[in-house]
This record gives structure tokens, C-alpha cells and sequence, in this order.
């Protein structure tokens, strides 16, 4: 199999491009060339900006793919691009949305494919609708091949899931789990996750590149192991060597105070539960096979053993801070004056 990754080193889409190469497929990657150090051999790598289609289109000339994955397509501008230079160029065009694109608030509690779209509360996730759309719209105009895949929180060993995390990443939670420090919980911390780490949903994604059933359709790929924000960030703390220390903040009092209504009311604070019937379906066989406790242990290490990850976020500190004092005043309050 002939395929054309435009990214291919995120977090999504590394492992995938690991076993494609393992299963024997011809993999280009067009990107920027920031991050190709970190794959495997016998990769075909084209450097270019995706964004320079003039350049783009040329290199295309005389290319064919069987499959052609877009990892960093983000609104309808790059979805006409896409649709203008890959037109008559592939067999299977897959598109990456989000999960978070599904109904909020739900009307049913379990999610299917067929779960209405509709986000309010995150543009992120309107945009990665409306690309939906306007790829269906072609397909069901020109033929346009298109598969869509709607991944939720993906993670991999060099990315720890959190609810909530500054802009420098996971590392600042992580130290103040290990310095005995609170960290935020949305809600009571009840509310489900679910998590997969990035070699299980490679397993279930490479299962549909090339598939000619899967033209015309859209799946999620998600682990079917459930936990709620408490267990997740037990987990962590056990990979860790410590016992968190849990403060619990609404989501809707953490969307007023800073920018977190898409994150946490549009996606972490919706309690979800996937429906993976479709997938397994389509490529039998698939199971996610990395339990959390499995994928945070892996993930701490890295982080424990690798000081560039370890990236201090004294912003995102002072935040986690103010938000408990202010939680603990208001408290205290009501306790001497109810």
C-alpha cells in the first residue's frame, strides 16, 4: 500500500506511521521536517509546507497514493486545498476530526457514529464539523473518496492526559503530585473518560487504510476502558510514586475564570461513553490492549527520566493556586456565617 501522511510525528499519528512501516507499506510523509529524526527508516519524506499549494501540486504531478491521511487539517480553508490537490490523486482521502464534534449536550448517553454533530461551547470542534460537511458534500457530489476518523483523548508515552493543564504542558501537575501539592479535578471527578493511547488506535486505524467499505463512512477509535477523572489521576499518581491530592472545582466556575469552556464544557466535562461496534466491524479482531495504569507508568518514565520534558510552568502553577485559595475563602465564608 501506497500512502501520503501530511504530519505524520504528532502524538495521533507517530505510531501510526511505526506500523505502517512494520506492515510493509510505502509511507510519505509531507511536513516541515521539524520531527523526522524520531521515525523509522525506509521512509519516503517530501519537505514541504502544506500550506505552499503551488509547490505542493507539483510534487504531485505525476504521483498516485492509495491512501492519503491529513493529521493537521483544521477548518474548511485547508479542506478546499486538500479537496483541489487531491482530487483524481488517491483512492481513500481520511480526514481527522474529533470526537468532540458529537451532540453537547447529549441526547442519549452512549455515542455512536451516527450521534448527531453539534458543538456550542468550541469552535475547534464547529470547524472540524463544518470540514466534515464540506468533505461529504463532495463525496456525495464528485465521488471524492473520504473517510473520516473521530479520535477522543489519544495519548502516547511522551504525553500524560490531564483535565486541565497550562499552555507548557503536563509536567507542572506531575510535580505537584510528587511535592504533595493539589491539583484540580473538574467536577466531583466522577464524571467519565476515556483514554487510548496512540499504538492501540494505530492497530484499529491502519485496519481501515485502504478499505474500500470505509469510503463514505465515519468512525471513532477509543479504548473501551472507562474511568473517571479520580481513578485516572490515581493512576498517574501511583505510575508516579505519590498520592494525589484531589481539590475539586466545577467546570463551569474554571470556564468563567479562564479560557477552558471548549476543553472542559465542549469535550473533558461531558462524560462520555463510546460505542466502538462500528470499528470492530470494520477491522476484526481490533482491541485496545494497553490498560491506563499500563499507558501512565510508561509515560512517567518518560517524563521521570528525560529532564526535556520536564518544563516548569510557573503561570499554570499560580493558577492551580489562586483557584484553591479562592475555593477555600468562599468556604470558609459560608462555614462562618451560614
Amino acid at each position: 500500500m501506497k500512502a501520503l501522511f501530511i504530519g505524520g510525528t504528532g502524538t495521533i499519528s507517530s505510531d501510526i506511521t511505526k506500523l505502517c512501516v512494520k506492515k510493509g507499506f510505502d509511507i510519505t510523509l509531507l511536513n516541515r521536517g521539524n520531527s523526522n529524526n524520531k521515525l523509522p527508516e525506509g521512509i519516503t519524506k517530501w519537505i514541504f509546507d502544506i500550506n505552499d499549494e503551488a509547490a505542493v501540486k507539483e510534487r504531485l504531478k505525476n504521483e498516485y497514493f492509495d491512501v492519503v491521511v491529513n493529521f493537521i487539517s483544521f477548518n474548511t480553508e485547508q479542506t478546499e486545498r486538500d479537496i483541489r490537490l487531491f482530487s483524481g490523486k488517491t483512492n481513500q482521502y481520511i480526514f481527522i476530526s474529533s470526537a468532540s464534534a458529537y451532540q453537547k449536550p447529549r441526547s442519549h448517553y452512549l455515542i455512536t457514529e451516527s450521534t448527531p454533530l453539534a458543538n456550542p461551547y468550541w469552535q475547534y470542534s464547529r470547524d472540524k464539523i463544518a470540514c466534515e460537511d464540506r468533505l461529504m458534500a463532495e463525496y456525495r457530489s464528485n465521488g471524492f473518496p473520504i473517510t473520516i476518523v473521530r479520535p477522543s483523548h489519544t495519548y502516547d508515552e511522551n504525553k500524560i492526559p490531564l483535565c486541565i493543564h497550562g499552555s507548557k504542558g503536563s509536567w507542572a501537575t506531575l510535580k505537584r503530585i510528587m511535592d504533595g501539592k493539589p491539583v484540580i479535578i473538574i467536577g466531583d471527578g466522577t464524571s467519565f473518560w476515556p483514554l487510548t493511547h496512540s499504538i492501540d488506535f494505530a492497530k484499529a486505524f491502519t485496519g481501515i487504510m485502504g478499505s474500500v467499505q470505509a469510503i463514505g463512512e465515519s468512525f471513532h477509535i477509543t479504548s473501551d476502558e472507562v474511568l473517571n477523572w479520580n481513578q485516572i489521576y490515581k493512576a498517574i499518581g501511583n505510575a508516579l510514586g505519590a498520592e494525589p491530592k484531589l481539590f475539586h472545582v466545577s467546570s463551569d466556575f474554571l470556564a468563567q475564570i479562564d479560557d477552558y469552556t471548549g476543553p472542559l464544557i465542549g469535550d473533558k466535562g461531558s462524560n462520555p461513553i463510546f460505542d466502538n461496534s462500528k470499528i470492530k466491524r470494520f477491522v476484526p479482531g481490533f482491541t485496545a490492549d494497553i490498560r491506563f495504569d499500563q499507558g501512565a507508568r510508561m509515560a512517567a518514565d518518560y517524563y521521570l527520566n528525560n529532564k526535556e520534558a520536564q518544563i516548569p510552568d510557573p503561570d499554570f502553577d499560580r493558577f492551580t493556586d489562586k483557584v484553591i485559595e479562592a475555593m477555600d475563602v468562599a468556604l470558609k465564608y459560608f462555614r462562618e456565617n451560614l
